[in-house]
């Protein structure tokens, strides 16, 4: 039998790392870090803590991907016009192929899992 994967307290985790400068920045210089609690064999699916500062860029989602934002401020504009305000304790669902820009008005942090 193998241990489930989990993360207590994910606000609390200190123990991060840095995942670089978003590569497709629009405005600023958006840092992200993380941890990662479970990435399945071949990469086809992962989930874990995700950590981003204030910045603007395009985003393009390669695989579905549910996050739940547990802290700080974003605006997704999706490429048709929709906008998605996001603030604490907020869940969305983005699509595989989902494009738009997204800006980070306060750092956030979310869990997520995509597939």
């Amino acid at each position: 039998m193998t241990a489930t994967p989990l993360m207590r307290k994910p606000l609390d985790e200190a123990d991060l790392k840095d995942w670089g400068i978003i590569p497709t920045m629009i405005e600023g210089e958006s840092r992200t870090s993380g941890k990662l609690i479970y990435k399945g064999p071949n990469g086809e699916s992962e989930c874990g803590l995700w950590i981003c500062t204030p910045g603007k860029w395009f985003c393009h989602v390669t695989r579905d991907e549910f996050c739940h934002f547990l802290e700080g401020r974003c605006t997704y504009v999706h490429e048709s016009g929709e906008v998605i305000e996001i603030t604490p304790d907020t869940a969305a669902f983005f699509p595989q192929d989902w494009q738009g820009e997204c800006t980070v008005h306060e750092t956030v942090k979310k869990v997520y899992m995509i597939r």
